[in-house]
C-alpha cells in the first residue's frame, strides 16, 4: 500500500475490502482537518509505515493488521466522539492521539475497554499522571520541556521584554504556565502573560499589544500554523523580536506558513530522529517510496507501533492487559533507538528535548 495524502480514504476502501479475513485492527487519532492537520499527517503516515512494513513481515503473531484511521480535530470533544468509535469498532491498539487534548479525553474510554494507547505527540502531564495503566507515550512531558526553555529565557533574554502567549489548549496553556513558573523561578517576571484565539487568520490586536509593551522576544505556547501567522505579522513591526516555542513548530508547515519570519526561531524537540541509525533503512523509504519526508512526529509514530507489536509477541496476546504489562516490563528495539516505559507510561531511553532553530532547509538543532 503506498502512503499519500489522501490515506484515510484509502484505508476506508481496504477496509471494505479485507477487514472480514482481518484479526487485529488498529486504530490511528490525530487531527486529520483543521490547523493541525500537518501533525496529524505525520502520526498517520509513520504509524501506516510501520504496520505496512510490518504486514510485509508476516504481520503480528502471524495475523495481518488491518487500520482505521479517525479525525479527532486536535479537539477535546471531537476526540472524545473519534475514540468512541474505536471502542465499537473493536481496535485492539490505538495509535494517538496527537494533541495533549485529545489524549487527555481519549485515554480513559480506552481504559474502559482496556484498549492500549501510544501517543506519539501528546507532551502534557496529564496524559500519563492519570494513572490508567492504559495509555503510553514515546515522547517527552512538558514539565521538562517548560522547564527547558524558562531556563533558556531566563538566560538568554532575562534583560529584554518577554511576552508568553498561549492559545488556551491543554498543550498550549499547560506548557506556556510550566515556562512561566520556571521563568519567573528564576527571578525574571515576563511582560506579558496573555491568550489568543487559535485559528485566526490574522492576528492584528494581538500584535498591537505586543509593539505597544514593546516586546523583544515572544515564547508561544500552541500550534505551528498560529505561531506563523502570529511571527510574521509580528515581524512587520518589530523586526527584531524573537520567537520562541515548544514541539509543534517540528512541521514543514510552519516554515510555509511563517516565511522569512520564521527563520532564526527557537522551539525544543528531540534529536532529529531522521539521524538515528536505526531510522536510516525506514527514512529512505519514506522518502524514495513513499515521496514523503519523516520529519517531526513521524518517526515517532513509527516506534509506537513497533513497541506495541513487539509487546503483543513478547504477551503472546493482543489483549490489553497483558500487552501494558509486557510494556511496562521490556525494552522495545524501535526507529527511535531501544526504549522502554516507566511505571506511568512515560518514555525511557531517549533524549526528550533539545533546542532546535528553523532554517531555510527546514530545522536543525541550535549551537
Amino acid at each position: 500500500m503506498k502512503l499519500s495524502r489522501f490515506s484515510p480514504v484509502l484505508l476506508s476502501f481496504s477496509l471494505c475490502a479485507s477487514f472480514a479475513s482481518a484479526e487485529i485492527l488498529v486504530g490511528i487519532a490525530a487531527p486529520l482537518s483543521g490547523a493541525a492537520l500537518p501533525t496529524g499527517e505525520q502520526v498517520e503516515f509513520g504509524a501506516l509505515k510501520a504496520i505496512d512494513d510490518l504486514n510485509a513481515a508476516g504481520g503480528v503473531l502471524g495475523e495481518q493488521i488491518v487500520v482505521t484511521s479517525v479525525d479527532d480535530a486536535c479537539n477535546r470533544e471531537q476526540a472524545a466522539v473519534a475514540a468512541g468509535q474505536l471502542v465499537a469498532e473493536g481496535v485492539s491498539f490505538v495509535v494517538g492521539h496527537a494533541c495533549s487534548s485529545g489524549s487527555i479525553a481519549g485515554g480513559p474510554i480506552y481504559a474502559e475497554e482496556e484498549i492500549v494507547m501510544i501517543s506519539p505527540a501528546s507532551t502534557n502531564p496529564l496524559v500519563t499522571d492519570s494513572g490508567l495503566g492504559n495509555v503510553f507515550r514515546v515522547i517527552g512531558r512538558d514539565d521538562d520541556q517548560g522547564a527547558i526553555a524558562g531556563d533558556f529565557l531566563a538566560e538568554r533574554f532575562k534583560d529584554d521584554n518577554i511576552a508568553i502567549l498561549h492559545d488556551q489548549s491543554a498543550y498550549g496553556q499547560g506548557l506556556a504556565e510550566i515556562t512561566k513558573n520556571r521563568l519567573n523561578a528564576n527571578g525574571v517576571t515576563e511582560t506579558l502573560f496573555q491568550t489568543y484565539e487559535p485559528e485566526l487568520v490574522g492576528y492584528d490586536e494581538l500584535v498591537d499589544t505586543l509593539v505597544q509593551s514593546e516586546i523583544d522576544v515572544i515564547y508561544v505556547g500552541g500550534y505551528q500554523a498560529d505561531a506563523g501567522i502570529i511571527i510574521r505579522q509580528a515581524k512587520g513591526e518589530l523586526p527584531n523580536i524573537t520567537l520562541i516555542s515548544g514541539d509543534a513548530l517540528a512541521s514543514e508547515d510552519f516554515p510555509i506558513i511563517a516565511g522569512d519570519a520564521g527563520l532564526g526561531a527557537y522551539f525544543t524537540f528531540g534529536p532529529d530522529a531522521r539521524e538515528t541509525p536505526a531510522a536510516e533503512a525506514v527514512v529512505a523509504a519514506f522518502r524514495d517510496d513513499e515521496g514523503f519526508e519523516p520529519s517531526g512526529y513521524t518517526l515517532y509514530s513509527y516506534a509506537a507501533v513497533q513497541a506495541w507489536a513487539q509487546a503483543v509477541e513478547k504477551a503472546g496476546t493482543t489483549e490489553g492487559a497483558d500487552v501494558a504489562r509486557a510494556l511496562l516490563e521490556q525494552e522495545f528495539d524501535t526507529v527511535l533507538g531501544t526504549i522502554s516505559f516507566d511505571s506511568k507510561g512515560d518514555v525511557v531511553g531517549l533524549t526528550s528535548f533539545i533546542w532546535n532553530k528553523i532554517t531555510e532547509d527546514g530545522y536543525e538543532p541550535a549551537e
